[in-house]
């Protein structure tokens, strides 16, 4: 296999067809093999003698077959993702090539600590390294690594080739590129990727595991049935399954050995449950469905298990493991939970979640601390957590502006687009920003309005809400500096009526867009008609709102409202390295010249050459004109400042 060139413009760019060496072919590593293969990787699927590497071939060959009786997928494409994974019992074989390299082997800190020396002594000094463990330290197990700042933790879940959550887990020297690295590969891989801090499990576990060992305690106190516990269970979190059951499933070994080592890490608030450890040492399965519900005790559990998951969120984003918008994603995306621990605390409310927290807190003392800042809310008088949907990078001079619920495919509720208007009128206020990219925090630009929240809306706040949308779009395409949209994945309805008020919209190779609003009985609020028409004429637009079929990125360029299609791989360095440039140009020239096309656009010619010739007069008596022009004499890049 021959050396494959890479362009990393910004950090590590994995990107399928890249290699990705899997270590460990259980069921993790096979499951991982097989969700790189379905994205396109080249794999190397790693154990150590044939009959481990044939049981991961006929795990990942069970896994597909199944995928083709439920129609996901065809014989054909099959075949085409097992001719993508190869099988080696040697670690150079299956590293040397490798941009980056998963290690998936059990749990033993001293093995795997092995397998890196092995792994250093052959892998290229660029590539990442990553470790798929569930407990132990990255950090620890980064010492003695030749280049610790690319070895971090990639922490899939069960199944591997299924489940949606990723976390991104980076230690003590895992450098800020690796980590976005790694992130970009998440969803390369089709993956949420929640970006944790090492510490004893991450986010998701950390309250996960203990919510389990929490029913055991419960029906080992004789609080309640174990039949009622597992119905609050189901019913308090959305889920199919309860906790007894789904220990049975997944395992009381792995809840028993998990909880030990956050007891290990936390103290005696996260010790096993003495039942927990009876039943692990039966290894038999939960016998739940022997007991009867009792609904007269349902509060009670609630109580505790809600005490128990909001006590130990709140305290974990306080340690900055996570942000809450990335706890809730653990929950929603990873536990198929229908609300993460945040979302839960604002329903009940602040003060409401408070109590809860500081009664479960009562029996432990130190052992299970209560947020300093979830008090500190309280006694402010807030009674729901802030989430944050809107993140804002700056890079040099530009800033791009992030939509972030990936979850949902960045799709827009009210409090996304007040967050919106909020953040483009602050760099508006902000003199060193010179150009602005709007795009999503995933590879999805926005797959529209969120339709949960729409379905609640009455007449008035549907219109309330259109209204507010036409706002939010007014800001940005009236804002002082230019704002290019870059559109990947999916710009659909409200998504791509934001796109549509921008400067320009750039699409990554694949995008689609449309207006697909007359498919759920409504059309376009925010002025994406009115837009659209302005771009393209009535006739095309009209197709497209009638049909609601969105079209490809190509077809849109063809069209005529997006000026340029980006390869997907490329996309992010491509419109940061056009909006650099268009942040070199003189800012007051720029932003005149925006002005300028805009207004003139709606105006007749004479009034609009007549604004014209008047503005572009007045760049003249601008300093930056002196330094642009004396700079074009001197020979020199010009420094312009705005004035």
């Amino acid at each position: 296999m021959g050396a494959r060139a890479v362009v990393r413009m910004s950090g590590p760019n994995l990107t399928p067809p890249a290699v990705i060496a899997v270590l460990g072919a259980g069921n993790m590593g096979s499951g991982i093999a097989q969700a790189c293969a379905q994205a396109g990787y080249t794999v190397w699927l790693r154990d150590l003698d044939e009959p481990m590497l044939a049981r991961g071939r006929g795990l990942i060959e069970k896994t597909l077959e199944g995928a083709i009786q439920r129609k996901k997928i065809t014989a054909a494409k099959r075949d085409e993702l097992l001719a993508r994974v190869h099988y080696t019992t040697e670690v150079a074989t299956a590293v040397r090539e490798a941009e980056l390299v998963i290690e998936a082997i059990f749990e033993e800190e001293s093995k795997k600590r092995e397998l890196f020396a092995e792994v250093a002594r052959h892998v290229p000094a660029g590539s990442i390294v990553a470790t798929n463990t569930s407990s132990l330290s990255v950090s620890r197990l980064s010492e003695g690594f030749p280049n610790p700042g690319r070895f971090a933790g990639l922490h899939f879940f069960y199944p591997a080739a299924i489940n949606k959550l990723l976390e991104v887990i980076g230690g003590t020297q895992t450098s800020p590129e690796t980590v976005r690295a790694l992130e970009r590969f998440g969803y390369q891989l089709r993956k949420t990727p929640i970006e944790v801090h090492d510490a004893a499990g991450f986010a998701v576990n950390r309250f996960f595991v203990p919510y389990l060992n929490e029913a055991t305690r419960l029906a080992e106190e004789h609080v309640a049935s174990m039949a009622t516990i597992e119905e609050v269970g189901r019913e308090l979190f959305g889920t199919t399954l309860g906790p007894f059951e789904l220990m049975n499933v997944t395992g009381v070994t792995i809840a028993f050995h998990s909880e030990t080592s956050l007891s290990n890490a936390f103290g005696r608030a996260y010790a096993p449950s003495a039942l927990l450890e009876a039943q692990f040492r039966r290894a038999t399965p939960w016998p739940w469905k022997e007991s009867a519900v009792e609904p007269d005790r349902k509060g009670a559990v609630r109580e505790r298990l809600l005490g128990l998951v909001l006590g130990i969120a709140t305290e974990l984003v306080e340690e900055g493991v996570a942000s809450p918008e990335a706890t809730d994603r653990g929950a929603t995306v990873g536990l198929r939970w229908r609300n993460g621990p945040f979302a839960l605390l604002s329903a009940v409310g602040l003060p409401e979640g408070l109590r809860l927290v500081e009664g479960y807190a009562a029996r432990w003392g130190d052992s299970f601390p209560v947020s300093a800042g979830l008090r500190s809310r309280v006694a402010r008088g807030e009674t729901t957590w802030p989430m944050r949907w809107v993140r804002v990078e700056r890079r040099g001079p530009v800033a791009w502006v992030l939509l972030d619920r990936p979850e949902v495919l960045n799709s827009l509720n009210s409090e996304l687009l007040a967050q919106l208007d909020r953040a483009i009128e602050a760099l508006n206020q902000d003199r060193e920003v010179r150009a602005v990219v709007l795009a999503g925090s995933s590879p999805v630009f926005a797959a529209g309005a969120d339709i949960a929240e729409m379905a609640r809306k009455s007449v008035a706040e549907g219109r309330a809400f259109g209204f507010a949308g036409q706002a939010v779009c007014k800001r940005i395409e009236t804002s002082r500096m230019p704002v290019i949209a870059l559109v990947e994945g999916y710009a659909l309805g409200g998504g791509l009526e934001l796109a549509l008020s921008a400067d320009f919209i750039l699409a990554a190779e694949g995008a689609q867009l449309g207006l697909p609003e007359t498919t759920v009985g409504i059309h376009t609020g925010f002025g994406g008609a009115s837009r659209l028409t302005r771009l393209i004429g009535r006739a095309k637009t009209k197709m497209l709102l009638f049909t609601g079929v969105p079209v490809p990125a190509a077809e849109a360029a063809r069209l005529g409202f997006v000026v340029r299609v980006l390869p997907a791989a490329t996309a992010r360095d491509d419109a940061q390295a056009l909006a650099e440039t268009i942040a070199s140009r003189a800012p007051l020239a720029v932003s005149w010249a925006k002005a300028v096309v805009d207004h003139g656009m709606d105006s007749p010619l004479d009034a609009a050459m007549r604004l014209e010739g008047e503005s572009a007069a007045h760049t003249f008596g601008t300093a930056d004109r002196t330094e642009g022009m004396q700079a074009f004499l001197e020979r020199r890049p010009p420094k312009f400042r705005g004035d």
